[in-house]
């Protein structure tokens, strides 16, 4: 798994605080939970069918998201191999490598060509799915930070003036009221004439960040192909502004979903089997018959999914239910 290399800045001249390694541990952690969920998401979303007991469907994907092609081929031991693979020879005409090497973890490879191989492409444009991951996984997790340091402005709207020599006092003082202690004491040489607190007020913009991650969080989801409402609006959104909304959704499937179905023809005709790929069936898609009611939310819709004839409550059509 990537890791993002800690570009946090110089570390402050307090060398004592924890704080600033801490802030570093969180952007890290906040990045790494939306890389490994978008990860997952993207290598989960397509489904191999009668894919031989020798090939492993996640490893599979798990190439193509990684290096945005792996091999398919028929080892004289182990049978039918999908794995990842180095473009080693010339092109034709069409940019298709003559030469590939399969290889494994293990220290497995395996010199194969066009007679007896097939290359599987992770899209059109043959890249992998890894830097659209990364990008969207960076935003969400500033996003995130940028909303924790916000909240925390909340509590502890505050910036501390004292004199040198009280500052490691203050320091503790401070952990204190940071870990929600009920009660803080000083003793007789805590000088308060001496130290000033001086307010920052910060607005709470948790809100407005909040629909920020939304959005990006639902472009991603489009990216992927997965179903989400790529608007945010008080409102209950009508059934017509929700099927426009997927256009974007379904157009992003087909690039991923071709390709691989391509190899699976490929793969076909030069093995004798009968693999073919799907895009997992989320809660619907534009190919599902719309159902009755004209919002999402307002209606209880377990009911209407069950059986898209029945009435959500006799409402005209582009009514919004209550």
């Amino acid at each position: 798994m990537a890791r993002r290399n800690r570009s946090f800045g110089r570390k402050p001249g307090d060398t004592q605080s924890g704080l600033w390694w801490q802030a570093g541990d969180m952007n890290d952690m906040s990045y790494i939970q939306y890389y490994n969920k978008l990860t997952e998401l993207s290598v989960s979303m397509f489904e191999w069918v009668n894919l031989p007991d020798s090939m492993d469907a996640r490893y599979l994907e798990l190439a193509l998201f990684y290096d945005g092609h792996a091999v398919v081929f028929k080892d004289e031991v182990m049978g039918m191999l999908g794995l990842r693979c180095m473009m080693t020879g010339n092109w034709d005409v069409y940019k298709v490598p003559e030469q590939r090497r399969a290889f494994a973890a293990n220290g497995y490879t395996n010199e194969l060509n066009p007679d007896n191989s097939v290359i599987v492409w992770n899209n059109f444009l043959r890249t992998n799915s890894l830097l659209d991951v990364q990008l969207f996984a960076t935003r969400l997790a500033n996003i995130d930070r940028t909303i924790d340091v916000n909240t925390r402005a909340q509590k502890t709207p505050v910036l501390i003036q004292c004199d040198e020599s009280q500052r490691l006092t203050l320091r503790n003082l401070y952990a204190m009221y940071d870990g929600n202690t009920p009660f803080i004491f000083g003793d007789k040489s805590l000088n308060r004439d001496s130290m000033k607190a001086l307010r920052t007020d910060a607005p709470f913009l948790g809100e407005d960040l909040y629909q920020l991650k939304t959005r990006i969080w639902n472009e991603a989801m489009t990216y992927l192909g997965i179903s989400a409402v790529n608007v945010v609006k008080k409102e209950r959104l009508l059934s017509d502004e929700v099927t426009r909304n997927e256009g974007g959704m379904i157009a992003s499937r087909y690039s991923r979903l071709e390709m691989r179905r391509q190899a699976c023809r490929q793969i076909n005709a030069m093995f004798g089997t009968d693999i073919w790929c799907n895009y997992r069936q989320d809660f619907r898609t534009a190919a599902d018959e719309p159902i009755d009611d004209d919002t999402l939310g307002g209606v209880n819709t377990s009911d209407n999914m069950g059986n898209p004839n029945r009435d959500a409550g006799g409402a005209k059509d582009g009514e919004v239910h209550d």
